[in-house]
């Protein structure tokens, strides 16, 4: 007779739910740990410059606020300090009136009592107004120490660092830099060779040292002018990038301008090999390394 057979048991290869779970809860702690980062890091789509700058903004702003108050406290003792010089002296005239008239009423006892006690009446008066006016004059000196301690006089603008970024060249080319202000342009024959001109059309066409830098600039090959321009430097920019064009016949695109925020020196630093020098032309006085070009 026929035994039945039997057939083993298959075992089936599955992951555990637990397996799963935890699999599931482990990418969970993942993704939260990767948002929480970013959220730290995150700066609101600005640069840490601009972030840095922001902060110096606000540091600034809330020196500028202290101070103001300080001041905002002076001038009230000043004219307290004022006044009271001027009741002083109205009481010190009308004792003088009184000394006189007790000296002519030497006949008249009473007469000479009564003024003799207005008379220390007045002189306790006046002893007071000087008490205060010590007292206002030493807290105007206090506040003025203070206010000469948080050094009130504007101090000398940190540099501008100008950043390769904002410039466009290609990786061959060399970037030369032209600063336009009020009245003036500064050539850059390196980071630290500068020569000031004044920016006036009749001193520019005829200037030996801007003809210099502009041919010397057109000798090379993809060479590139950037005027920095400041925020007082637009007719000095369209006078020196005019005259370079017309008659060196730069191209639009090898003269391009830059906006130049704040009052301190310009800092070339990044640029290292994008940076194009020049030799200085014999003669040509050159700006101090230490001033600052506003």
């Amino acid at each position: 007779m026929a035994k039945p057979r039997h057939f083993g048991n298959e075992e089936m290869l599955m992951v555990p739910f637990l397996d799963i779970l935890c699999s599931l809860i482990g990418v969970l702690v993942l993704i939260i740990v990767f948002l929480a980062v970013s959220q730290t890091t995150q700066t609101e789509g600005r640069t840490e410059e601009e972030v840095n700058r922001a902060i110096k903004h606000r540091q600034l702003s809330q020196r500028q606020q202290r101070e103001a108050a300080l001041e905002s406290e002076v001038k009230p003792l000043l004219v307290k300090l004022a006044s009271l010089e001027e009741e002083a002296d109205a009481k010190e005239q009308q004792a003088a009136r009184l000394r006189k008239i007790v000296s002519q009423a030497e006949d008249s006892k009473v007469l000479s009592q009564n003024l003799l006690k207005s008379l220390d009446n007045l002189l306790l008066e006046i002893t007071g107004y000087e008490t205060q006016t010590t007292e206002v004059k030493k807290s105007i000196a206090e506040l003025m120490a203070e206010i000469k301690k948080r050094d009130l006089v504007a101090k000398t603008p940190g540099p501008v660092l100008v950043q390769p970024a904002g410039v466009g060249t290609e990786p061959d080319s060399k970037v030369f830099f032209v600063e336009a202000s009020g009245g003036k342009i500064v050539l850059y024959w390196s980071k630290t060779e500068m020569t000031q001109v004044s920016s006036a059309p009749e001193v520019i066409i005829a200037d030996t040292s801007y003809e210099a830098f502009l041919k010397k600039v057109k000798e090379q090959p993809k060479a590139k002018i950037v005027f920095l321009v400041r925020d007082d430097g637009l007719g000095s920019y369209n006078n020196a990038a005019g005259w370079a064009q017309q008659t060196h016949a730069f191209e639009p695109a090898q003269v391009a301008k830059l906006p130049i925020p704040g009052r301190g020196r310009i800092d070339l630093g990044m640029f290292d090999s994008l940076l194009g020098t020049i030799p200085v032309p014999e003669g040509t006085p050159l700006l101090p390394i230490s001033t600052p070009t506003l």
